[in-house]
């Protein structure tokens, strides 16, 4: 027999994903309130358990969309969840210096020091996850590995999600990333580190960085594969079997971004530049003129590939406990639904 919840969670991260835009437009809590069930955003929570939750996917009744290693590392350690779709929206990424290294390509790293983010704590390193994945796969297009060049690791000087209005935020929703690396590269004490996204491209431009290798839009999917690409939508097993209902019209709901962003280009580069808190000419730099377009869920084999991919490198370098297998993780059930009823 199913369970009634009276409130569902979701999270998403600061980044270009349908769920972010059907949460702005509305459409997330108007497709539960015809439930009469309530949306909360963990994110917004007054209760740092219940923030962590963006991390942990602890939370029964909840969904999350947004960088991938998050998820990974909670299945990895146990936590029953399920992805339910997929999306892919490449991104910059990059490796940049500053033209006084005389560091120009990815070959000149060789035996130079890459800065990297270290984060104490329980949580999954996901910063520094990122910027290794980053790392590796600049040296890996010139012949290089990680054993090539020396990894410096700068300690953040704060957790990795803190309550949003901070004072230390200056007004702002949150703090951007990049500052320890700014400041290393700046003293000299390292000669290039990995960006992403809109916040990387905007640093970039903002220090007239030497852009040292960029692979964003590469050919090869395991080139691109890293936190923010691709990004799953998730739910708990709680709420994918007692409730597949809710689940199906949660899906069905995202699944409508996809035909939304391409109708209208301009308002979801605005919602996505908000979400992000950059300039919108930004989120077209970073993403490219068809970002309207690559914001629909899918559960495709090479998204599915790239996925397993991204496992097996977290497993190697000891970022997740166990191996899985994230074939069976995935569950098309409320996918398969919503393209049935699209046909219909």
């Amino acid at each position: 027999m199913s369970q009634e919840p009276k409130s569902v969670w979701y999270t998403r991260c600061p980044a270009p994903t349908p769920l972010s835009i059907a949460a702005q437009l509305g459409w997330v809590d108007d497709a539960f309130g015809a439930q009469s069930v309530k949306v909360a955003s963990i994110r917004d929570s007054k209760d740092p358990a219940v923030r962590q939750s963006h991390f942990t996917h602890a939370l029964d009744w909840s969904f999350r969309q947004g960088g991938n290693i998050p998820p990974i590392w909670a299945r990895s350690g146990g936590r029953e969840t399920r992805i339910v779709g997929i999306t892919t929206t490449d991104e910059f990424q990059a490796v940049i210096s500053l033209p006084a290294t005389g560091i120009k390509s990815a070959k000149d790293l060789k035996g130079r020091k890459v800065g990297v983010p270290r984060q104490a704590g329980g949580i999954v390193d996901f910063q520094r996850a990122t910027a290794l994945k980053g790392i590796v796969s600049a040296l890996s297009l010139e012949g290089l590995t990680a054993g090539d060049v020396e990894i410096v690791y700068l300690d953040a000087r704060e957790p990795a999600l803190l309550e949003i209005g901070n004072a230390a935020f200056l007004g702002l929703k949150r703090r951007y990333p990049y500052g320890e690396e700014l400041l290393a590269l700046a003293r000299g004490e390292i000669d290039a580190f990995f960006v992403k996204g809109a916040e990387g491209l905007v640093l970039a431009n903002q220090i007239g960085a030497t852009i040292v290798s960029e692979f964003g839009f590469h050919p090869d999917a395991r080139i691109r594969i890293n936190n923010g690409t691709p990004r799953p939508l998730t739910v708990d097993a709680k709420f994918a079997d007692e409730r597949p209902d809710l689940v199906a019209e949660l899906v069905a709901t995202v699944d409508r971004v996809g035909a939304w962003a391409e109708a209208h280009p301009e308002d979801t580069v605005r919602f996505i530049a908000r979400e992000i808190g950059v300039a919108e000419e930004a989120i077209w730099a970073a993403n490219g003129p068809n970002v309207h377009r690559h914001l629909k869920l899918t559960l495709e084999d090479e998204q599915i590939d790239a996925l397993s991919h991204f496992k097996d490198f977290l497993l190697e370098w000891g970022f997740i406990p166990a191996d899985f297998d994230v074939t069976a993780w995935i569950d098309p059930r409320a996918l398969d639904a919503a393209r049935r009823s699209e046909a219909a």
